[in-house]
């Protein structure tokens, strides 16, 4: 009995020394912290702004007698950013860059930009400030490049596609990529 008492004490003692431990080692950390950093080098003539990367555009809820009156709803703008971009390419040798093209992507719908959900009869479509119309997957009207920072507006709309309208939710993902050349 007496060595089973010995023990108990013996691992008590034990323990709380490794909470003293563990207590001195946290406040030996303590006002220390930890940063992530990620990025990217690339070797186009423009970087992507971060805030234009990853978009969310919430359409407000629109009658389907709308729709059927006008042929579309309001236009929703957004804006893609272009940074740090440059007329140099990496390799002296090569021409430098000159021109751009935006091209949209996603499920394809009569020319349009197709949606998902019980919602019917509607699509989504793409223009730029000068009206012209994204295609899925077709690269828009070219643009020139300028060093520094350039930004591009678009406007997305809700849009009868020829078929029966239903009324309901939708949603649907659109992907942009920048060909330079």
């Amino acid at each position: 009995m007496h060595s089973q008492h010995g023990k108990r004490i013996l691992h008590s003692a034990v323990f709380v020394n490794l909470l003293l431990c563990s207590s001195l080692a946290q406040s030996a950390n303590q006002g220390r912290g930890e940063v992530t950093v990620n990025g990217r080098i690339i070797a186009s003539a423009c970087a992507i702004d971060t805030e234009s990367l990853d978009q969310t555009i919430t359409m407000a809820t629109l009658p389907v007698s709308q729709i059927i009156r006008d042929g579309q709803g309001e236009l929703h703008e957004f804006t893609i950013k272009l940074v740090n971009c440059t007329l140099e390419k990496f390799n002296p040798a090569l021409d430098d860059w000159r021109y751009f093209a935006v091209t949209f992507d996603g499920r394809e719908d009569a020319g349009l930009f197709g949606i998902d959900g019980n919602a019917k009869g509607i699509a989504l479509q793409i223009s730029d400030a000068r009206g012209n119309v994204a295609a899925p997957g077709m690269p828009m009207a070219k643009n020139e490049i300028q060093p520094g920072t350039m930004e591009f507006n678009y406007g997305l709309r809700l849009v009868g596609n020829d078929q029966v309208m239903k009324a309901g939710s939708y949603y649907s993902t659109v992907r942009f990529k920048m060909d330079y050349y």
